[in-house]
C-alpha cells in the first residue's frame, strides 16, 4: 500500500512542478552533447542576483511551450557570472541576461540576444534558429 502512495505523491508533484529545461551540466560537455547529438546550442549567460535573468527564468523558461522546443530540439546550456561558470571568452557581454544560439560545435550563429525576452517573442527566435539548419 505505501507503493501505492508514493506512486500517487510522485503523479502528483510531477504535475504540479511541470517539466523544466534540460540544461547541460557546463559549456564542454553541453558542446559535446550537441555534436554527438546535431543539435544546435542556447547558451545562457546569467546572473543569479539579476532582476531580469529571474524573469527570465520564471516567464518565458517555465512556459511549457519554449520547455518541450528547447528539450526536443537544442542543448540547452547556463553559465552563471556569479558562480564563475567556464565559457568561451569570445561569448562573454557586461550585460545578463545574454542569449546566445550556437551551432553543434559552440560557435556563434548570430549576435546574443539580450533582456528578458517574452516567451512568443523567444519561440519565434527558436524557429528562425531551426530553419538555418
Amino acid at each position: 500500500m505505501k507503493k501505492v502512495y508514493v506512486l500517487f505523491f510522485l503523479l502528483i508533484a510531477s504535475s504540479l512542478f511541470g517539466d523544466k529545461i534540460h540544461w547541460a551540466k557546463d559549456f564542454d560537455s553541453g558542446v559535446k552533447m550537441a555534436t554527438q547529438e546535431k543539435k544546435p546550442i542556447l547558451f545562457v549567460f546569467s546572473r543569479h542576483t539579476c532582476h531580469y535573468c529571474k524573469i527570465l527564468e520564471e516567464t518565458t523558461f517555465s512556459d511549457a511551450r519554449v520547455i518541450e522546443h528547447i528539450n526536443k530540439n537544442f542543448v540547452a546550456i547556463i553559465a552563471y557570472s556569479d558562480d564563475n561558470d567556464a565559457m568561451p571568452q569570445e561569448l562573454w557581454r557586461p550585460g545578463t541576461p545574454t542569449l546566445w544560439f550556437l551551432n553543434s560545435k559552440g560557435k556563434a550563429m548570430y549576435q546574443p540576444l539580450v533582456g528578458a525576452i517574452k516567451a512568443d517573442n523567444f519561440l519565434n527566435a527558436l524557429d528562425v534558429v531551426e530553419k538555418k539548419i
